[in-house]
């Protein structure tokens, strides 16, 4: 007997859509388990030491000030805008920075210009991030480079022909768990040549905090190990200054009196280094 096409093949409807229920709870078991897998994998997957120079590189990158430290302690410390950012890559991919500060009141004329390189440690050395300090050829062409546009600025293959003398170079390790920073370190034993102010050699230390915060010590020494320049209660602390406050760093009603601030600047750790 031929069957109409109404009749089918005498499937049962219950039965399909059980079918269906049991499909469908089987590929989302599928979906979640693969989900879970890959959240571990990411979880626990390792920081090569590339990913650790590209978290210092952004943490330096930007505009902080030393305000709030220059506040509690205005005998020591000046409110000092340090800018950095991005103006080059090496063929081995290492991130060349610039790096200016000025004191607050007068931010387009920079004091200290260098360039920084950016990239992983060597592999014998115990330590994650290498950072290294150069002067520039012709530091005049470079002042303001940050609040310039990109095409006001001089191309990626003029900054890397005008890296001069390397000057310090410091090795930062990550930060245990529980510590305020994420990375800290210094330069090798022994520091770097230094001849400001009878000084022999320097030393440089970098912390790199959790919260974006910034902390840079660098001293000089004579032949006895005494400190000649530089500061000696502490490391200078570079916080990012909110937008809302930047207006509030250049106020009139905040300006110290030049002449006083003239006197206090000799000697500053940051017009030797």
């Amino acid at each position: 007997m031929v069957t109409g096409l109404g009749s089918g093949s005498g499937s049962d409807p219950t039965s399909d859509s059980n079918g269906w229920g049991r499909a469908r709870g089987l590929a989302l078991k599928s979906l979640v388990l693969i989900g879970g897998v890959l959240l571990v994998k990411r979880l626990t997957k390792s920081t090569t030491r590339w990913d650790h120079a590209k978290i210092v590189t952004q943490s330096l990158t930007g505009e902080k000030f030393s305000k709030e430290q220059a506040s509690r302690d205005p005998d020591n410390y000046f409110n000092i805008r340090m800018l950095t950012c991005p103006a080059a890559e090496m063929v081995d991919g290492s991130k060349v920075l610039y790096f200016e500060q000025a004191f607050w009141r007068t931010p387009q004329k920079p004091f200290r210009q260098r360039f920084y390189m950016v990239k992983p440690c060597p592999k014998e050395l115990k330590c994650d991030v290498e950072v290294g300090s150069y002067a520039i050829r012709d530091a005049e062409e470079y002042k303001n480079f940050c609040d310039r546009s990109k095409d006001q600025r001089p191309l990626p293959e003029e900054v890397i022909g005008d890296i001069a003398e390397h000057l310090t170079t410091i090795h930062l390790k990550r930060c245990d768990r529980g510590k305020r920073c994420l990375y800290e370190g210094s330069n090798p034993p022994g520091g770097f040549p230094n001849s400001w102010n009878g000084a022999t050699y320097c030393t440089s230390e970098l912390a790199i905090l959790k919260n974006n915060e910034i902390h840079t010590w660098d001293r000089g020494y004579d032949d006895g190990g005494n400190q000649v320049w530089g500061v000696k209660e502490g490391p200078y602390e570079f916080k990012p200054a909110p937008a809302s406050s930047v207006s509030e760093l250049f106020s009139p009603l905040n300006l110290p009196p030049l002449q006083s601030m003239e006197k206090r600047i000799e000697g500053s750790f940051v017009l030797q280094v």
